[in-house]
C-alpha cells in the first residue's frame, strides 16, 4: 500500500479537528473585533456600544471586588471545563467509528456498524436464533457478541466464537478486534 493510501485511510478512520479550530477562532475574531469597536468609539468621543474598554480592564484588575464569590466560582468551573474539552479535543485521537480492510490496490473503509451487521448475521446463523436475540458491538479493538438463547434450546459458545472470529478473518480487518461471546442467562420464549 503506497503512502498516499495509508494517509487517506488514517484520514477516514480520525476526525477532523477543523470544526472546534473554527470556532475558537470565530469566538476570538469576533472579541477582537468587538474590542477594536470599542476603541474606535472612544477614540472619536463617542458613548461606548456596551462597555467602555477602560472600565472593562479596572473591572478586570479588580476582579473579586463586586462579583459574588459563587459566581466567581461558576464562571472559574465553567471555563476550566471548556479547557479541558479543547485540550482533550487537541491531544486525544479522535477516531470514527470504522476500520480498514486490506487490499492491495484499493483503499476501503468500512463503517462499524456495516461490520456488525455481517458478524451478527453470521452469529445468528451459527446459533439458530432470531435477528432480535443477537446484538453485536464493535470498537477499535473488541467485538461483543451478546446472544439470547431460545427457552429450553442450549448454546455453544465456542462455536458461535469460530463463527464470528471466521467471518472477522475474511475480512480482513486492520485493527483485527478480538472476539467476546457472551450467551445471556436468561432465554427467550418462543421463536
Amino acid at each position: 500500500m503506497s503512502e498516499l493510501i495509508g494517509r487517506i485511510l488514517k484520514r477516514e478512520r480520525h476526525s477532523s479537528r477543523a470544526p472546534l479550530s473554527v470556532a475558537a477562532a470565530m469566538v476570538i475574531g469576533l472579541l477582537a473585533v468587538y474590542g477594536l469597536l470599542e476603541a474606535v468609539l472612544r477614540a472619536v468621543g463617542q458613548r461606548p456600544w456596551l462597555i467602555d474598554p477602560l472600565t472593562a480592564a479596572r473591572r478586570l484588575a479588580r476582579l473579586p471586588e463586586g462579583i459574588s464569590p459563587v459566581l466567581l466560582g461558576a464562571i472559574g468551573v465553567l471555563l476550566a471545563l471548556l479547557g479541558l474539552v479543547c485540550l482533550g479535543h487537541a491531544f486525544l485521537p479522535g477516531r470514527r467509528a470504522r476500520h480498514t480492510i486490506a487490499d492491495p490496490r484499493l483503499a476501503i473503509v468500512v463503517d462499524d456498524e456495516v461490520i456488525a451487521s455481517a458478524l451478527a448475521r453470521r452469529a445468528r446463523l451459527a446459533a439458530g436464533v432470531t435477528r432480535e436475540q443477537v446484538i453485536v458491538v464493535v470498537s477499535t479493538k473488541a467485538v461483543q457478541v451478546n446472544v439470547r438463547p431460545t427457552s429450553g434450546i442450549p448454546l455453544d459458545e465456542s462455536h458461535i466464537r469460530a463463527a464470528v472470529e471466521d467471518e472477522l478473518e475474511q475480512m480482513a480487518l486492520e485493527p483485527a478486534p478480538d472476539v467476546t461471546v457472551n450467551l445471556s442467562g436468561s432465554g427467550v420464549i418462543g421463536v
